[in-house]
């Protein structure tokens, strides 16, 4: 799979924080764009998100932590791992002053790029299958 381009939006995003945190937005943003090889970086709701088939995760700074967004199903998915972090149904809070969990954060997008893959795969059987029916009623309507 190609390499996730770098989008200069999202430079200039993470540039508007302290660097502190721009350091932690960096590992975030490198750590995405590695786990999801050729993911689009884009900003999306005022924030950096990656898509590939379909939104995979968004993250953003903020003044006491780092918000990240793998989706409702990335954070029930992972909720035993993500219960020592504050959060909500689609999101978890990184606070500023500890460590950002890569590895888990890896996981993570891994786990919902193999998500998005498996959508659009059935999503793609569906549209083939629904095609054929239509060729064979239109058969069938000839006859």
């Amino acid at each position: 799979m190609p390499t996730a381009e770098r989008n200069p939006e999202v430079d200039r995003y993470i540039a508007g924080f302290p660097p502190a945190t721009q350091d932690l937005l960096e590992q975030m943003r490198s750590t995405i764009l590695k786990a999801a090889p050729g993911a689009e970086e884009v900003i999306g709701y005022q924030m950096p998100a990656y898509r590939l088939h379909g939104a995979l995760v968004y993250f953003a700074g903020y003044k006491a932590h780092i918000g990240f967004y793998p989706t409702g199903s990335g954070i029930e998915a992972f909720k035993t791992e993500l219960s020592v972090y504050k959060g909500a149904k689609g999101s978890v809070q990184f606070p500023l002053d500890k460590p950002l969990p890569l590895a888990l954060i890896t996981k993570i997008v891994k786990w919902r790029l193999k998500e998005n893959l498996e959508k659009a795969k059935e999503k793609e059987l569906k549209k083939a299958s629904a095609k054929k029916r239509a060729v064979k009623k239109a058969i069938a309507k000839k006859s």
